[in-house]
């Protein structure tokens, strides 16, 4: 079962740091995303940095502070010059993973390098995972070393497939050859994202990784696809078996069990 929406972007203002490839028409406020949660009986879920906010993480901090750590987290977005102190500063602030954000031709950084060794070092030490957007064919030759890099590396999108045939997806087939603890998660999630229709590629992933390594996210509020995209998603096409408790225990330290929904109505927008 499906209790925590693990991909969302919430913002009260929409003002752009540095140079962005979108800009939204209007906010997405941590309320109207909690009342989604209730309406559609969630546990909770994960708050991602935005993109076009870069690596100020000021707005997702404060709402982090507002909620109650065993129903929320957060994934930042930081340089990698970050210094250890600030990465453990983060986790204590209840952000549980950083995202590299790589796509349309953003350039990977190398695990061999000095500043990167660091930086991974950092979050190793802080417990803080990676989690990435790349798309299948650059995550492909990637997946390997990075998986070997960090405690825990969590895929976005679905590794943004390009092959109608899932046996024959990039990133699909560098995922087979990694050994059996490889540490890998996958966020089912913005379908409207991928090249292809994704439905035998959510079924081959159920397949490879088992039921607790496959997370849902609804990518709310959907940028650059406000007009087609629909909360709930891929959620109700999942494969039964299916299961989050374990995959947002380890990852993000979510531990409720009851919905938001059951929560009296004082009690959903704030921390206990």
């Amino acid at each position: 079962m499906i209790g925590f929406d693990a991909h969302v972007h919430v913002y009260d203002q929409v003002a752009a740091v540095g140079r962005v490839r979108y800009l939204p028409d209007r906010p997405a406020p941590l309320v109207d995303w909690l009342d989604l949660l209730a309406a559609h009986g969630l546990k909770g879920g994960v708050i991602v940095q935005v993109s076009f906010l870069g690596t100020d993480n000021r707005m997702m901090l404060d709402a982090l502070e507002r909620l109650d750590r065993s129903r929320f987290a957060g994934v930042a977005v930081v340089e990698t010059n970050t210094p250890a102190a600030g990465l453990k500063a983060l986790a204590a602030a209840g952000i549980r993973g950083l995202r590299w954000n790589l796509v349309a031709g953003a350039s990977v950084p190398d695990p061999a390098d000095p500043e990167v060794r660091r930086f991974l070092g950092g979050m190793r030490d802080a417990g803080l995972h990676l989690e990435i957007q790349l798309e299948s064919s650059r995550l492909a030759p990637v997946l390997a070393p990075l998986a070997m890099a960090v405690d825990g590396l969590v895929i976005d999108h679905l590794g943004l497939p390009e092959a109608a045939d899932p046996a024959v997806e990039p990133w699909f087939q560098a995922l087979a050859a990694l050994p059996s603890d490889h540490g890998v998660h996958v966020k089912a999630s913005a379908p409207y994202r991928s090249r292809v229709a994704v439905d035998g590629h959510v079924a081959w992933l159920a397949q490879r990784l088992g039921p607790d390594r496959i997370l849902w996210g609804s990518d709310w509020p959907h940028t650059r696809h406000e007009a087609r995209a629909a909360y709930r998603g891929l959620r109700d096409r999942l494969p039964p078996i299916l299961d989050d408790a374990a995959a947002a225990a380890r990852l993000y330290g979510l531990t409720a069990t009851t919905a938001i929904g059951d929560q009296p109505a004082k009690n959903r927008h704030t921390a206990p």
